[in-house]
Parts: C-alpha cells; sequence; structure tokens
C-alpha cells in the first residue's frame, strides 16, 4: 500500500468515526438559518413527480413515475400531460425517471427511463424536442446493458459538463454487478449528446470494461449534478441498511458495492461486504447511519439563498427533508444541517433554476418553491 492510500484510508476513518458527533454540533449551528427558510406550494396532484425541468419563469416540464410528462404553469399552478412515451417499464421502483434541459441544442430535452425489453426494464437515456407547449421527436440516445427482472435499483439521474453528459445507473436489484464492468448497471456512465462514447473516457483501452463507465462499484445512485465553477461531479446513492453514501464521482474509480459497505444486511445485524474500506476503492466523502434514503443532489449556486451558496442539497425520502451539506476546498464535508422536515413529505427531486429560485417535489404529489420566511 503506498503512501497516499494509507492517508486516503486513515483520512475515511476519521471521517466516519467524527461524523455523528459533527453532525450533532451542526444542527445547534444550523437552527438560526434553517427557521428562517419555508416552503411555498405551488402545485399538487402529480404522480410521484420524479424530476423537474425547469424551462422559463412560468413553465416547468415534469416526469411522473408512471410514465407520463406533465407541463406545469408555474404562475398559476394549472398542469396537464403532453406526452406518454412508448414502451415505459414502469414496475416496483422502475419507470419514467429522470428529466433535463440540454445545455448543447435549444428546445432539446433529455430523459432517463427504465425500458421494457421483452418485460425486463433497462435504464435508458432519451431526448425530445420541446416546443411551443409540444414534446415531439422522442428517440433513445443510449440503451444499457443494464437488464433485470427486478423491479430495483434502475438509478438514475442525469448531469452534464462543459462538452459531455453523465448518467446514473443502479446495480438492479443484483449485488454482484456493482463490480461486474461488462454491464452498465451499478455505475455512472459518460457519453456525448449524441450517445457516443468520450475520446477520454477511463477505460476506452480496457476490454475487461464497457467503454461507457465512468465509475463503478455503485448500489443506487439516485443524485448526480456537475459543479462547473469547481469542475466537480458529485453523486448521492442509497446503501442498504444504513450506509447511505455521498461520493466524489472520479474517472474510472471503484466506489466499491458490494465489496465494501457501511451498511447492515436487511436480514440482520451483519455487516455488508469485506469491510467499510478497502485499498484501491475510492471512500464515501460523507456517511448516513441512519440512512437518509436520498433520492436527488443538487449544488446551489446563487444570490437568493446565500445562506446555500456552495452547499449540496440533497432530497431525503425515508427521513423526509432536504439534507444541506457544506463541503470544504478540499472536497470534504464539513457541515450538515436538514431542513423542511416539518412538511413531513419524501422529497424527491430538487431543481435550482438560473435565476437561483429552488423548486423541490414529493411523492405525495406536490411541488414546493423554497422562499425565505415572512
Amino acid at each position: 500500500m503506498s503512501i497516499l492510500q494509507s492517508n486516503n484510508i486513515s483520512q475515511a476513518i476519521y471521517q466516519t468515526v467524527t461524523q455523528g458527533f459533527s453532525a450533532l454540533m451542526l444542527v445547534f449551528l444550523a437552527v438560526g438559518s434553517a427557521q428562517a427558510l419555508e416552503a411555498e406550494k405551488v402545485a399538487s396532484g402529480f404522480n410521484i413527480p420524479w424530476g423537474l425541468a425547469y424551462v422559463d419563469d412560468s413553465t416547468m416540464l415534469i416526469s411522473q413515475r408512471d410514465g407520463i410528462v406533465k407541463q406545469l404553469n408555474l404562475k398559476t399552478g394549472e398542469h396537464k400531460t403532453i406526452f406518454k412515451p412508448a414502451n415505459v417499464w414502469a414496475d416496483g421502483q422502475g419507470g419514467l425517471l429522470d428529466i433535463a434541459v440540454s445545455p448543447f441544442a435549444d428546445n432539446t430535452l433529455y430523459f432517463t427511463y427504465s425500458k421494457d425489453i421483452e418485460g425486463e426494464g433497462a435504464t435508458t437515456l432519451a431526448k425530445a424536442t420541446y416546443q411551443n407547449g409540444t414534446l415531439t421527436d422522442w428517440q433513445d440516445v443510449f440503451v444499457s446493458n443494464s437488464r433485470s427482472d427486478t423491479g430495483r435499483h434502475f438509478g438514475s439521474r442525469i448531469a452534464f459538463d462543459n462538452d459531455s453528459l453523465y448518467f446514473s445507473i443502479g446495480d438492479r436489484g443484483v449485488r454482484d454487478n456493482g463490480q461486474d464492468t461488462q454491464t452498465h448497471a451499478g455505475a455512472i456512465l459518460r457519453l456525448m449528446p449524441d450517445g457516443s462514447v468520450p475520446s477520454d473516457n477511463p477505460f476506452i483501452a480496457d476490454k475487461a470494461v464497457l467503454d461507457e463507465i465512468w465509475s463503478y462499484g455503485h448500489r443506487n445512485p439516485q443524485g448526480l449534478v456537475y459543479d462547473a465553477p469547481t469542475q466537480k461531479l458529485w453523486s448521492i446513492e442509497h446503501g442498504p441498511r444504513g450506509g447511505d453514501e455521498l461520493n466524489l464521482i472520479k474517472s474510472g474509480a471503484n466506489y466499491g458495492w458490494p465489496i465494501t459497505s457501511h451498511g447492515k444486511e436487511y436480514w440482520g445485524p451483519i455487516s455488508v461486504g469485506d469491510g467499510k474500506l478497502k485499498e484501491g476503492v475510492e471512500p464515501p466523502v460523507k456517511v448516513y447511519i441512519p440512512s437518509i434514503a436520498p433520492g436527488s443532489l443538487a449544488l446551489y449556486r446563487g444570490d437568493k439563498f446565500p445562506e446555500l451558496n456552495g452547499k449540496l442539497l440533497a432530497g431525503a425520502l425515508k427521513l423526509t427533508h432536504i439534507n444541506v451539506v457544506t463541503v470544504s476546498d478540499a472536497a470534504k464535508a464539513i457541515a450538515e444541517q436538514r431542513i423542511m422536515a416539518e412538511l413531513g413529505e419524501r422529497i424527491r427531486d430538487i431543481e435550482v433554476t438560473p435565476k437561483g429560485d429552488i423548486y423541490f417535489s414529493t411523492d405525495s404529489g406536490n411541488i414546493y418553491r423554497l422562499k425565505h420566511a415572512d
């Protein structure tokens, strides 16, 4: 083991040990700012609004997990169905998943969904044209090799850097997929906007790994965000019973699942895998014990909420709050606070607009806007 590897593991152990104490201290430090924020309901009546895409000041598009795209008027709260793609495998945790406005082409949206292929679901990337209130030209950009007959762990969120696209795929309920690099399950992929493979992807020359894979060893990454100012890609994923992870995603890195985990087996107090840390495995930046069940991840850059500037925002499903994480310049999690817990809502997606507004959706079918209390 190199000195660098030893230092990385030592830092990860220190972080894990001190995390619980830090979280308790930070609750007291965050009370003032947490009380200054409240949620304003914008609309209701959606069926698990999985993804949000801000179009303009009056329009947001919403992907429902049941396979329907809705258009929401942000001024009036009125919404209507504008599209229903074919072949959506809406079963268990699968269905129509993320939606994101393309930074590469006008009037273009990207989607991820579980595609029905011979009765099994495969996490798939698609794109469509949105113009004048109409969604057209739906086409699959990339159909992943991730088919499984389980209804579990599809991922999936979309993120963009300057010229490429990332999207995440869960292990599809098959643990061994996390370390099987001949499947896209349990991985974060990087593609060009047209679905082709970037020439600088990390495994282009390695025939043991599929070309599209950017990182692997993931369980169910349902949050993914690229921070342009720091050029960092962040992900948050579900652990098993305990052990949700916030990860800084690095090119070619192995994030350990299922050979490393901070969680326990569902059937007993037995640790999953060989241990929490292992040489050659990238350690998490933050671990949640107990699990918060993260459903999304955003990074706030804006002036409307200066207290949130530069912080990661994760929607928590099981523990029903927005989890706010402060990260240092060295990409260490140094503070945590929990806001919107008073709603008692499973928070599914968080959308930050170019003007710095924050919207979020809940599994009960509500859309909220974050605001400062009067």
